[in-house]
């Protein structure tokens, strides 16, 4: 199958997956949403990890707001992505609170960099963390389809820590198109099972 072929597929099965999600009453949403979570915070990585760095969910989104409360309750240190305007690329700033955030890029409430401590991609304490995928679908391999920008493509070729990819099952397919150098998440998150794979590529 040709490159361009694929991105065609990509972009049909991105449609899809955002009409499903947009199809799910906000009842349904916040049941999945929840029995998400609690098997997320059940899993012996993220207890285990002083870290945790997660997106910030957007409506359509499996929501982490709840996450990234629960995890500063517990004491965990959060991070959660900026995006560096002009730039596929994402830096990581600590947060004490969702209050800190604000709509950055493509709406999404970010981080204010002038106002937060950057945590370094080079930083020891990765080795340690615990990060929560964003993706429109998974598939039973663990490789995700984001929405097509490629920050956390770059994201993850560096990131040495635990990856956890969470999802609605109606979501999920047997096998996504993916490049070689894609990264597959090591955990899996759905309402319904986790599925682990391991590391690597």
């Amino acid at each position: 199958m040709r490159y361009t072929d694929i991105r065609e597929v990509k972009k049909g099965l991105r449609q899809e997956f955002k009409t499903t999600r947009r199809a799910f009453s906000p009842g349904e949403k916040g049941q999945r949403d929840e029995k998400i979570l609690a098997r997320l915070v059940n899993l012996p990585e993220y207890r285990e990890a002083p870290l945790l760095l997660t997106y910030v969910s957007t409506a359509i989104e499996v929501d982490t707001h709840a996450l990234i409360e629960q995890a500063l309750a517990a004491g965990k240190k959060v991070a959660v992505p900026w995006c560096v305007p002009g730039k596929v690329e994402m830096k990581f700033f600590y947060i004490n609170a969702l209050s800190e955030l604000a709509p950055g890029t493509f709406g999404v409430l970010e981080p204010v960099p002038e106002r937060a401590e950057e945590l370094p991609l080079s930083s020891g304490a990765l080795l340690r963390s615990f990060c929560v995928l964003p993706g429109l679908g998974f598939d039973l391999e663990g490789f995700r389809l984001g929405y097509g920008k490629g920050y956390y493509d770059r994201f993850l070729s560096r990131y040495p820590g635990v990856t956890a990819g969470v999802c609605y099952t109606a979501c999920l397919r047997t096998q996504l198109p993916h490049g070689r150098y894609d990264r597959r998440a090591d955990i899996l998150v759905t309402e319904k099972f986790v599925k682990r794979f391991g590391t690597g590529i």
